[in-house]
């Protein structure tokens, strides 16, 4: 899909910033972000590696967000003020001060302002930049309409559909991960759209990692291991796996942490609870699994899913959102009905009851990630923040 330049002029109360530019290949980048460090999840994911890409491209960045360390990546990071959610006390959101943020802007002046996964903070950050004249960059990775839907607030999805549009209208460009996730949001009437996926990290997630004497641990009598990684939560629809648990032969592991797992540990007799993991521990959890399994219809991207291929380890996930585009039906795993478990367990039966066809797959999973580094997507994403700039490719060879 091809991008839409989008620029509209600041409203005249507020002075834009005026920034004399010495140096095109050298961005000032403000990344704003609703989750951060210490949550882990797919925005604060997505965020560290878009820092870590900048500090090693030689851009000056800093971030803003409602938790985190004094630095990351060599870059200072702003607290914003935020909230607990009272359904999930562990989330914090931000809603910081469109004032705040301004005077955050007008001390760093800079570029382009990167708003991960917009909600509260992100809207006013939007607004704020805009105030100022600042080229803004939204990235779309929480579906908000669907997280509403899934927690039976009253007049929350409309309402979170109505916020998805006014905050994703008022910015330069809004980036989306898939082509559900491009669909989705042209429905809204959401114009400025662009393409930018995840990428994973190959050395973190490989095959080689697999070990078998956790396999053993986890499986004494020979099972199969069938595993989720990540948050416990409602709209992960993670009741799904109960169909797992019930096959012979196969035993669940579940990686992550939230407040759905008291209700899993006893749903799920059988599976294994391996809480938060992180570096190593957590490549050596996918490499060790035999099939991966994805259970929530919402997911924009599916990174998970992505980091198993990556693993050698073969996905059964839903047939929406993400995964569509992540995983490749049929070659490097297989898409079942949106919130049917007997389909879901239907392929893993196949899958954990033959090994040569596991085997296939497998080695399918790991070639169909090869190319997807997180290098190679985020130089994509600084292009984007060049053409809102008006620092496109074209223009600096020109210049």
């Amino acid at each position: 899909m091809a991008t839409v330049q989008r620029r509209r002029p600041a409203p005249s109360r507020v002075t834009p910033i005026q920034r004399l530019r010495t140096d095109p290949d050298r961005l000032r980048v403000l990344v704003v972000s609703e989750s951060f460090l210490p949550q882990v999840n797919g925005v604060t994911n997505s965020v560290r590696r878009v820092l870590e890409h900048l500090a090693d491209s030689g851009h000056v960045a800093e971030l803003v967000a409602p938790t985190g360390p004094a630095r990351y990546a060599g870059f200072p990071v702003t607290l914003a003020r935020g909230a607990s959610l009272p359904f999930y006390r562990d989330f914090r959101i931000g809603l910081e001060t469109r004032r705040r943020l301004r005077a955050v802007m007008l001390r760093f002046q800079p570029d382009v302002v990167h708003i991960a996964s917009p909600a509260t903070l992100g809207h006013q950050a939007a607004r704020a930049a805009r105030e100022l004249g600042i080229p803004t960059v939204a990235i779309y990775q929480t579906d908000l309409v669907g997280f509403a839907e899934r927690y039976g607030i009253a007049g929350g999805a409309a309402a979170m559909t109505r916020l998805t549009r006014r905050i994703h209208t008022g910015v330069d460009r809004t980036l989306a991960p898939s082509t559900a996730s491009l669909a989705q949001l042209e429905e809204m009437g959401v114009p400025g759209l662009g393409h930018w996926p995840r990428g994973v990290d190959l050395e973190a997630f490989s095959p080689a990692l697999r070990d078998e004497a956790v396999h053993r641990e986890l499986a004494p009598a020979g099972e199969r291991l069938v595993g989720y990684v990540g948050r416990l939560a409602p709209e992960k629809e993670l009741g799904l796996l109960a169909h797992v648990d019930r096959l012979p032969g196969v035993r669940v592991v579940v990686v992550g942490g939230g407040p759905e797992e008291e209700r899993l540990r006893a749903l799920l007799p059988g599976a294994a609870f391996l809480g938060v993991l992180h570096g190593q521990d957590l490549g050596r959890a996918y490499a060790t699994l035999d099939v991966f399994v994805h259970t929530g219809r919402h997911e924009t991207y599916c990174q998970a899913a992505q980091e198993a291929l990556a693993s050698g380890v073969p996905v059964v996930a839903p047939r929406a959102g993400g995964p569509i585009d992540v995983v490749d039906d049929g070659t490097a795993g297989f898409l079942y009905r949106p919130g049917d478990g007997d389909d879901l367990a239907s392929y893993v039966t196949r899958l954990v009851g033959d090994d040569d066809l596991r085997a296939r797959v497998s080695a399918a999973a790991v070639r169909s990630v090869q190319g997807r580094t997180w290098a190679a997507v985020n130089d994509t994403l600084v292009e984007h923040y060049r053409d809102v700039v008006g620092l496109g490719s074209a223009q600096r060879r020109a210049g």
